[in-house]
């Protein structure tokens, strides 16, 4: 049984995830069924657009199946471990570089590998129902999936933020950062995808809208900018702590808090260096780093955590930034 669906029609190739029970999360099966797809349908003269769209209003995806990861892991399993990262890899460097317009509809949730198979293509459609985060600090990991490379290119402080908090974009959020390219209300989105469908010119359909989108508040990108422009970890929660009477200031501490350290400094690194390389050196710096963290005790305790028994109390060893060893951030990382 195939998790995604395919229809060719018009000139038009869509890809629908179908794993309602999982928020579409991206298994081995979905990662490779994709990329065989992508890749045959790249040689087709056929297909001129490539559309991705879920078939459950619930999320667009999830992300990776990380619950799967962590099982490897204890099973000490390290093979299925680098084959699923480096196939995963594979098909986010696919699609950005894929010659023909590839398309995205997000609304619902994108998270993790929704992001990888979404954010690197050429169009990203949101509503005001996307959520859009990278929460994987939270588990013990990285934001991974050629996202310390696109993450170090938004809006000043912006991507360390997104990154090391695990904080939520909606909607036309989204697109003020540059995550999404464009907007369309959620009611309106399945009249875009049939005209999308039935091969109408993509610059008639996706125009740009004189509307402001309200559906959410605009991000106090000024403050992010100001706490979040740092690559070092420990600066950026000092002044966070410093800024007495700022509510902002004390969520973003709060979700500091609830993340590993050790994925702290692991992503700020990662991320500083992804400002200056290539896709491609990010995504297998990323690999390197997946494989080693994904074997630490803070990745099997922070997916027990939040995913396996959901009680949101994890044990991160060690439990404060100050105490990471930074020849174990260099370990994990390989620079």
């Amino acid at each position: 049984m195939s998790y995604i669906r395919t229809n060719v029609a018009n000139g038009v190739g869509e890809i629908v995830l179908d794993r309602p029970k999982a928020l579409n999360a991206l298994d081995q099966s979905m990662v490779d069924d994709m990329y065989d797809v992508l890749l045959r349908w790249a040689d087709d003269d056929g297909i001129d657009t490539v559309m991705l769209t879920s078939g459950t209003d619930r999320a667009f995806c999830a992300g990776g199946d990380i619950r799967a990861i962590r099982d490897s892991a204890l099973a000490g399993d390290t093979e299925s471990i680098t084959r699923y990262f480096s196939h995963e890899y594979r098909l986010n460097q696919l699609i950005a570089e894929y010659p023909k317009a590839h398309i995205a509809l997000i609304d619902g949730a994108a998270m993790g590998g929704g992001l990888g198979i979404s954010v690197h293509g050429e169009i990203r459609v949101v509503t005001e129902k996307a959520m859009i985060a990278m929460p994987e600090t939270a588990i013990g990991f990285f934001p991974d999936i050629g996202s310390t490379y696109f993450l170090p290119r938004l809006p000043q402080g912006v991507g360390m933020w997104l990154a090391l908090t695990g904080a939520r974009v909606h909607g036309a959020q989204a697109l003020s950062v540059g995550l999404a390219t464009h907007f369309v209300p959620s009611a309106e989105l399945g009249g875009v995808a049939d005209r999308i469908r039935s091969g109408a010119p993509l610059g008639e359909i996706l125009v740009p809208s004189p509307e402001k989108h309200t559906d959410h508040p605009p991000l106090p990108v000024e403050q992010i900018g100001e706490y979040f422009s740092d690559t070092n970890v420990a600066g950026i929660v000092g002044g966070l702590r410093g800024a007495v009477g700022d509510e902002w200031a004390a969520q973003m501490l709060d979700l500091l808090g609830h993340a590993s350290p050790t994925s702290l400094w692991v992503t700020a690194r990662l991320l500083e260096l992804g400002a200056t390389a290539m896709l491609d050196e990010c995504l297998e710096r990323e690999l390197h780093s997946a494989e080693r963290i994904t074997a630490t005790h803070d990745f099997a305790e922070g997916v027990r955590a939040v995913l396996v028994d959901k009680d949101r109390t994890p044990a991160f060893v060690p439990a404060g930034i100050d105490d990471v060893d930074p020849a174990e951030v260099s370990r994990i990382v390989g620079v």
